[in-house]
């Protein structure tokens, strides 16, 4: 056998190939019939193209000169170039190569060289829903017809007049999106995070699961780092005790009902994943003192503490992850040695609700045909 089979042949299997839940988890997909976050709501500014990727499919998203934003697929069917490559106008959205335009509904509005002939397209250009929450971009990747009963996750605390400060942070980790979950919701791995100390001695004292989510509690010392620790009203909030969950296909955890976080996983491919930490709360105690601090001076302790502790932490996260994912590309078949019984949870979830989402699929349709 040469060395180039013999490398193919290590290669990690494909989700029907995978023997047992961990190897299907590493292979699967997210399902698109959900809301992904992909972007920052100022990160598109009128007249802007950016491109967002779901599972391998490139995605145009601009916002036109009335503000309103759009997403297509980024491919003109005219030669195939990325639209993104293209300009706004307008309402419109012009390929760089050959100016065709097209509208929002993703139909061929004008087109440079109509001395040939108009160009006939049966159908549009495919679009996708898209919302704004949380000042995050939303988009919708599956069917359209699903979108407006599928619901953004609610955070309440986010909103209204009362709305707790927050702040939201983001990383590409070359790794798959089970992975992470995986990472987010293991607290057995302290030892990572020993320099910043996030959380301390966890010990896991209840889980539950069902078809949609996995539910978890740890008994930790939440907070115990030097910086962080003087901003802790443990006399108001439980800190030896923190709630996770894995609600498909999204994350989240609660402290003592005051300090919150959410993960928004944006799956790019196989060995790519975006993701968006949100994490708010409703106060903190002003060092040496039983006082909480106002609202301003909450999300002002959130923008210092940003740079200092949690990009820092979640740096970590990231080369441990893309560490894991090449020892799994090499290893992938290594008997597993977990210890925490709710990380196998997670990736039984992960692999059914693509499994299921496979069976449900109709036979692929072409978004867009020539005449």
């Amino acid at each position: 056998m040469s060395n180039t089979q013999n490398t193919a042949s290590r290669q990690p299997p494909s989700f029907k190939e995978a023997q047992n839940f961990r190897q299907k988890s590493r292979a699967a997909g997210l399902d698109p019939d959900r809301w992904y976050a992909v972007e920052y709501d100022s990160g598109v500014k009128k007249g802007q193209i950016v491109e967002v990727v779901f599972w391998n499919t490139p995605i145009a998203l601009y916002r036109s000169e009335d503000g309103q934003l759009s997403a297509v697929l980024n491919r003109c069917p005219h030669r195939q170039l990325k639209l993104s490559h293209g300009a706004v106008e307008n309402c419109q959205l012009r390929c760089a190569y050959h100016g065709w335009s097209f509208n929002r509904e993703g139909w061929l509005v004008d087109f440079s060289h109509d001395s040939f002939g108009k160009p006939l397209l049966k159908k549009q250009l495919r679009t996708y829903p898209v919302a704004i929450r949380y000042g995050l971009i939303w988009v919708f990747p599956g069917d359209p017809a699903k979108a407006e009963s599928v619901e953004i996750p609610n955070i309440p605390e986010l909103e209204g007049d009362d709305s707790w400060a927050s702040v939201t942070v983001d990383f590409t980790w070359n790794t798959h999106h089970s992975m992470v979950i995986d990472n987010v919701c293991d607290f057995a791995h302290a030892f990572l995070h020993r320099k910043y100390k996030p959380f301390i001695d966890a010990k896991l004292r209840h889980f539950e699961s069902d078809e949609n989510r996995v539910f978890l509690r740890y008994d930790t010392f939440v907070g115990g780092g030097r910086f962080s620790g003087l901003f802790v009203d443990r006399e108001r909030i439980n800190t030896r005790s923190i709630d996770l969950c894995y609600e498909y296909p999204y994350q989240w955890s609660d402290t003592g009902g005051k300090i919150k976080h959410w993960c928004f996983l944006l799956p790019i491919g196989e060995r790519k994943t975006r993701v968006f930490f949100v994490f708010y709360f409703d106060a903190f105690k002003i060092p040496m003192t039983s006082l909480k601090t106002p609202k301003w001076l909450t999300q002002t302790v959130l923008r210092i503490a940003n740079p200092l502790l949690l990009k820092p932490i979640l740096l970590e996260d990231g080369i441990a992850l893309e560490a894991e994912q090449e020892g799994y590309d090499e290893f992938w078949d290594a008997p597993p040695i977990e210890l925490n019984p709710v990380v196998p949870l997670f990736q039984q979830l992960t692999a059914k609700k693509w499994e299921a989402y496979l069976q449900g699929l109709e036979k692929p349709k072409e978004i867009l045909e020539n005449a």
